[in-house]
């Protein structure tokens, strides 16, 4: 049985949305987790994925191995205590710790293609609640837009606790993506912004505020076919999370030469510190913003058409 996830980007509104302020995400199908999981002559679950430079049987991965921790919490909500002979091969050509999801679409693609395995195959509603927990494992208090838009795989309007809403663009527009190649655990920014919201609550949940407004208007402008207005948009919530500590020296420096190369807007994507920012560009420009990016540092690029 084979499945595949995709990556996603966080378009506006990380981090405010640890604070139950909307954010919004959409997929990247230009990368993907791929899946296989067969019969195996070999005793025991054996995993095959190369990207990480996993190579074993599960019994023998440390009891918090990312990859491990998904197989055993699917067995255990299956009900599932002897373990079958299959070998799973894990195949991914989304960076790690980048801020595109890398960990939700494993786990995604690897629920998906057990279930179908075990015929037990789940909605996409347990596969989304069943990857949050594991998120949450690796991230200590993630928002839960990782698993939601790669598991639905459309555009989503994410707020934590609230109905999952996805939309659909009015319009197709360009999104370049430019990683710093610099990891970027998730977990560790989103620690440090809770020590400085604990320190000062006010000056935080008002900068929220404003990133939430953001992501409403750009949410907004995408529906009603008008994406070419977010770049105003996107150098703002940048702004915001420069204050709230969570760019870098490389993220600021592929902003500006994004912008410089012609991107209508441009900003750092995910949880910060390293990773990903995007720039939105006339698909006319992409090439040449991507270059620009290059040129300015950026390890890889991808462009992406949002539709």
């Amino acid at each position: 049985m084979k499945s595949s996830a995709p990556g996603k980007i966080i378009l506006f509104g990380e981090h405010a949305v640890v604070y139950n302020r909307p954010a919004l995400a959409v997929p990247v199908d230009q990368v993907q987790v791929d899946v296989e999981v067969s019969d195996s002559d070999k005793l025991g679950v054996w995993i095959d994925a190369p990207m990480v430079d996993l190579h074993g049987e599960l019994s023998t991965l440390p009891s918090n191995h990312p990859i491990g921790t998904v197989i055993l919490k699917l067995f255990q909500h299956l009900g599932i205590s002897l373990h079958p002979n299959i070998s799973v091969t894990i195949r991914s050509t989304i960076p790690v710790a980048a801020g595109l999801g890398s960990g939700a679409a494993v786990s995604v693609a690897l629920i998906r293609a057990l279930t179908s395995f075990l015929d037990h195959p789940l909605s996409n509603e347990r596969v989304n609640d069943l990857v949050f927990e594991i998120e949450k494992l690796h991230h200590g208090t993630p928002s839960g837009i990782d698993n939601t838009v790669i598991t639905y795989n459309m555009p989503v309007y994410y707020m934590k606790d609230k109905p999952i809403e996805t939309f659909k663009p009015g319009k197709p527009f360009t999104i370049v993506i430019g990683d710093t190649g610099i990891p970027a655990p998730t977990k560790e920014s989103v620690g440090d912004v809770r020590r400085l919201w604990l320190r000062d609550q006010n000056r935080f949940e008002s900068i929220f505020n404003e990133v939430a407004q953001i992501s409403t208007m750009a949410r907004h402008l995408i529906e009603t076919g008008r994406p070419e207005l977010l770049g105003e948009l996107m150098d703002h919530n940048h702004e915001f999370l420069q204050q709230i500590t969570v760019s870098s020296p490389e993220l600021d420096v592929l902003v500006v030469a994004a912008r410089k190369a012609g991107a209508l807007g441009a900003k750092l994507s995910g949880g910060g510190r390293g990773g990903n920012m995007i720039a939105l560009v006339n698909p006319a420009s992409a090439e040449s913003v991507a270059g620009a990016l290059r040129s300015a540092g950026a390890k890889r690029t991808i462009i992406t058409t949002i539709q």
